[in-house]
């Protein structure tokens, strides 16, 4: 089969590999749609070999990206029980592997393994951006009937990743969430937030992006480079500020404005991965009893209740592709990624 791997410096291969054949506690699944991911954009920018270095990983061998995983499951290891995985079973993949057996892994969290992460599939073992792809079947989540393959792949990380911070914000339908960045992640959570009837106000420096935001539902439009953003936060919360804020951009001025810009009791949440963060913690923080949060992607379990929560409110997540690519566009498809003007692509042909 061929598989897309990410050679460095903006090139990226499509090399040849043999198709999987599982261990006795994988699966192989037929991928339907891999997601590209903003994550995906390190590894593709990075020198080869640097970013799985940051990771703690030294990769000897090519690694398959694509950890937007979603497909039909086509072999099962000879321990995997009927209750894990059948063949034909429509699922998605919690693209991390732990131990398995700690606190961590065995609530479903195998990003936060206790010994570390043995992996991470797309990234420092092999992805979704291939025909086939095998992992444990303790990473599979089930998709529901009525969704779509390639909203399975964006909740598999983008989506899921709005979803995760959404519920550590333990955002209510009478609140009002000021969202930074309308990129994939954010768009997410400005379309789950509205489904969650709380008051959207989204936030980006892209006319076109925030254009993206209202037709997602998006209340108010903010571009902090055109108007003081606090200042607008406040005069649309009555002078209090925002319940909540989510930041999605890791930009170091967004950072601070979400924690800025909520109320007395409020709460900030930071999903942008890197970076640094300047705040003065007596006004900011401790005065005003603002609560700090950093949420990292999300539980198989919190991945279920995502799918779950879409299927019931008929959440039209496909509506944040605007590209769907064949692998053998793969170059042309990460060039436009890459240049994060676009929104979403998905390959969906292999």
């Amino acid at each position: 089969m061929k598989g897309v791997v990410f050679a460095g410096d903006r090139q990226l291969e499509l090399q040849q590999f043999d198709d999987p054949t599982p261990e006795p506690d994988e699966v192989v699944l037929e991928i339907k749609a891999s997601g590209m991911c903003g994550s995906d954009l390190k590894f593709y920018r990075a020198p080869p070999g640097q970013a799985a270095k940051e990771l703690g990983f030294t990769n000897p061998a090519p690694v398959i990206a694509g950890h937007e995983p979603c497909g039909v499951v086509v072999a099962v290891g000879s321990q995997v029980s009927a209750a894990q995985a059948r063949i034909g079973q429509r699922v998605m993949v919690h693209h991390y592997k732990g131990c398995g057996f700690c606190p961590h892994c065995s609530t479903g969290w195998m990003q936060l393994c206790v010994d570390g992460v043995q992996k991470v599939y797309g990234m420092t073992g092999h992805g979704a951006h291939a025909r086939y792809m095998k992992c444990p079947a303790s990473t599979l989540v089930e998709l529901p009937e009525s969704l779509s393959f390639e909203t399975g792949a964006a909740i598999s990380c983008g989506t899921g990743t709005a979803w995760g911070a959404l519920k550590r914000l333990e955002l209510a339908g009478d609140q009002t969430i000021a969202i930074f960045g309308q990129g994939p992640v954010g768009l997410s959570a400005t379309q789950l937030a509205k489904a969650m009837g709380a008051r959207v106000i989204a936030l980006d420096v892209n006319a076109e992006r925030l254009a993206r935001a209202q037709a997602f539902g998006a209340d108010y439009l903010v571009n902090p480079a055109q108007t003081d953003a606090l200042a607008a936060i406040k005069e649309l919360t009555h002078g209090l500020g925002a319940h909540a804020s989510l930041e999605a951009s890791s930009a170091p001025a967004a950072r601070s404005q979400a924690v800025q810009c909520v109320r007395t009791w409020g709460k900030a949440c930071f999903v942008g991965e890197g970076g640094q963060l300047s705040l003065d913690v007596s006004p900011d923080l401790l005065r005003r009893q603002v609560t700090l949060i950093g949420s990292w992607t999300f539980s198989t379990h919190g991945q279920a209740d995502c799918a779950e929560f879409i299927a019931d409110r008929n959440v039209d997540v496909d509506q944040l592709f605007t590209h769907r690519w064949s692998l053998d566009q793969a170059d042309e498809a990460y060039r436009v990624f890459d240049q994060q003007s676009e929104g979403k692509g998905v390959f969906v042909s292999f």
